[in-house]
């Protein structure tokens, strides 16, 4: 279900999930999930999840886009494809970086993490994963939660 605010097409984030940071927009892992957060927040149906957040930052930080900037262009109703040719237009790394970081993200083990991350991963885990389901990747955490794996 989608919801229309002004010129932006937003999921519900209240009733339904954004896409997995597996998915590619622009070349790059967990953009297509940013800006599915980006889109919810502009519209006011975010729901629990949150913009902005260190899995953004990852990926805007190392594209070299600010939160601003990119929030600026979701702003104007660009569509998945046009957000993409913006991201390849803006985002600073050469094509071989961006392999080897989408890889990395890929499969980035908690252990890997900043120990922020890990401390705070350590209490979300057990509180949202369900029992019996295993953990091997930094992304496994958002698609088993999501019903994905």
């Amino acid at each position: 279900m989608s919801t229309e605010s002004s010129t932006i097409s937003a999921l519900d984030l209240n009733s339904e999930v954004p896409r997995s940071p597996r998915e590619t927009l622009g070349g790059y892992v967990v953009a297509a999930r940013t800006l599915d957060k980006c889109r919810a927040e502009l519209a006011g149906t975010l729901g629990q999840y949150h913009f902005d957040c260190p899995l953004d930052n990852f990926f805007l930080n190392f594209a070299g886009i600010s939160v601003d900037d990119f929030r600026n262009q979701v702003a104007t109703g660009a569509s998945d494809e046009e957000m993409g040719a913006w991201i390849e237009a803006n985002a600073k790394p050469e094509r071989r970086e961006v392999i080897q970081w989408n890889n990395d993200m890929r499969y980035k083990r908690i252990s890997e993490m900043p120990i922020e991350l890990q401390e705070f991963l350590e209490g979300y885990i057990p509180e949202f994963v369900p029992a019996g389901k295993i953990v091997y990747h930094w992304f496994d955490v958002y698609d088993i939660e999501e019903g994905r794996i």
